[in-house]
């Protein structure tokens, strides 16, 4: 009885030690099959990082280059040209006899008192501005006047300045000239010469404009002076013409033009009109202008006979 128990004791210890160590086995191996897969999983997961961060890569690129291209695509301010240049033919031709010499005194006699009986308005701070030296594309510019651009004012010389002495946010309801001239001749200056003032939106002079706005385009107002003359009565309604300005206003006209002619150098071919520069075509100003008057009166003050040779 106790070898039977014996026996049955031996075989139950080795079955549980032949268990044990079949465990002990497997686990063995178990071990070493993960640490093999490790091993080899390990460069695996890397290398596929590895694609992945290069993929990325490669669809950062390839949207980069989309977004240049797109970029490049675009319609750029920086590509505006100069509009085609119009012929300009000045009315204004060279005179050096023929002065009619009442009108000679008369003029010479004013011009000697001029300073004093021209008056100066201030108006608000957003209908003018500084003269740019460089464009919005950074070239150079000159900003020196070199043209005069002849307006009117379509209707009385007071409603002009109501309008210049308002505060204008919008840029496109900002206007101003730099020098008004009433029916009967006061000369009211409005912006200092050395000031740009906005007097003509989208225009050109002989192919010349400057950009300075990225919401428009160039203008002649960055080298340009603007003289206005008040209307007559009969032109505050719209027509195609009126009865024409003053004598007073062709004097004062004249005597304003020969001041900005010594101070800038501006030649007698540079006096044009809004309705010459207006490249939209929507101008007319100034209608029914006498260009014998102004022709008249400047030659009368020497300022059409001008010599070829630098000597004279």
């Amino acid at each position: 009885m106790a070898s039977d128990y014996l026996t049955t004791l031996i075989m139950s210890i080795r079955s549980k030690t032949k268990r044990f160590l079949i465990i002990i086995i497997f686990s063995i191996s178990g071990l070493i099959i993960f640490t093999r897969y490790t091993k080899n999983s390990i460069p695996d997961d890397q290398s596929k990082l590895n694609q992945s961060l290069q993929s990325r890569l490669e669809r950062l690129v390839q949207v980069s280059e989309e977004d240049n291209q797109k970029s490049n695509d675009l319609p750029s301010t920086s590509q505006q040209k100069p509009p085609r240049a119009l012929s300009w033919s000045s009315p204004l031709s060279k005179q050096c006899s023929d002065i009619d010499q009442g009108l000679k005194k008369r003029l010479n006699h004013r011009q000697q008192q001029l300073a004093t009986e021209r008056n100066y308005v201030v108006i608000d701070s957003s209908n003018y501005g500084k003269r740019y030296r460089w464009d919005l594309y950074g070239r150079r510019v000159d900003p020196t006047p070199s043209v005069v651009i002849l307006h009117e004012t379509t209707d009385s010389y007071q409603s002009a300045l109501y309008a210049f002495k308002d505060y204008h946010r919008k840029d496109e309801d900002q206007v101003s000239y730099h020098t008004l001239i009433t029916l009967d001749g006061q000369i009211i200056d409005v912006v200092d010469p050395l000031n740009r003032a906005y007097g003509a939106g989208n225009s050109a002079f002989l192919g010349e404009w400057v950009v300075t706005n990225p919401r428009f385009k160039g203008s002649v107002n960055n080298f340009a002076l603007h003289l206005s003359l008040e209307t007559p009565w009969d032109g505050r309604n719209g027509y195609l013409n009126h009865s024409g300005y003053s004598d007073k206003q062709y004097d004062s006209l004249a005597l304003v033009l020969a001041d900005w002619m010594d101070r800038f150098n501006i030649p007698p071919e540079n006096i044009t009109t809004h309705q010459h520069v207006d490249l939209a075509g929507e101008r007319s100003d100034p209608r029914s202008f006498d260009w014998s008057n102004l022709q008249r009166r400047l030659a009368a003050i020497g300022y059409l006979c001008v010599s070829s040779n630098p000597s004279d």
